[in-house]
């Protein structure tokens, strides 16, 4: 294997949203979406990454933007965390189309269907070479799956936590709006909530400062990039601790 096919991370979690699912619907799962970025974590997998996965549910059912339309907020968090679950098996089986082993567990309990989250499980599962896709966010209401992502990759051991989003990093504004907007290459996490920018949830930034786990924003729409992420390469935004 060349230097530039060798991995630099052995354990990594990948935060996708469930809104990178739906492709250019409007609502649910497009096949061809799923396919492509499950070809890219097996890409990843072959070279040898231990990969996990946490997915959003906003593609289904989003609980906040209920309850501010009156819904009662724990019903709709909770409508929300079985939409994840659904995200979480579709991801299981596109993964396994490509021969590659899944498990999907979840923070509630849903059994007959996927496996209750047990952190020693799931480590052993990565540790077999099985992709784990977390399911359900940290199975409580009031908490994103931002935060149940930085959780989860603390909880595992994870080397990186990588966020998925439609553009490549993070800005100094919305840049689908703002031309001007500016990308910046590296950040820090308290500049990120000094300034309240727009990559993860507060709760999320704080726990993956305090706990020094490295955190990466890219494109998910770009082909290849979480293949050159893995490799080392410089791709999106970088925020560290320093």
């Amino acid at each position: 294997m060349n230097d530039t096919d060798r991995a630099r991370y052995s354990r990594i979690l990948v935060k996708l949203s469930g809104e990178a699912l739906m492709g250019e619907g409007d609502y649910g799962v497009d096949p061809l979406v799923l396919k492509r970025i499950a070809g890219e974590i097996n890409d990843i997998a072959q070279m040898g990454v231990q990969v996990a996965v946490v997915i959003g549910g906003g593609n289904i059912f989003r609980g906040a933007g209920l309850a501010r339309a009156g819904m009662d907020r724990v019903t709709g968090d909770h409508m929300g965390m079985l939409a994840t679950v659904m995200n979480a098996l579709a991801m299981q089986d596109a993964l396994e189309s490509f021969g590659l082993y899944a498990r999907v567990m979840s923070a509630i309990r849903i059994n007959q269907v996927c496996e209750d989250y047990i952190r020693r499980r799931a480590v052993r599962h990565l540790e077999k070479g099985r992709v784990v896709i977390f399911a359900a966010g940290i199975g409580n209401p009031f908490f994103t799956t931002d935060t149940a992502a930085s959780l989860r990759a603390i909880e595992v051991n994870a080397e990186l936590l990588l966020k998925a989003t439609k553009v490549n990093g993070v800005y100094s504004d919305d840049p689908l709006t703002n031309p001007a907007a500016v990308r910046y290459a590296r950040l820090t996490f308290d500049k990120v909530l000094t300034d309240k920018l727009n990559v993860m949830d507060a709760t999320a930034v704080v726990m993956c400062r305090d706990n020094r786990l490295p955190l990466r924003v890219f494109n998910l729409n770009n082909p290849g990039d979480l293949t050159r992420i893995v490799r080392g390469e410089d791709v999106g935004t970088a925020v560290t601790v320093e």
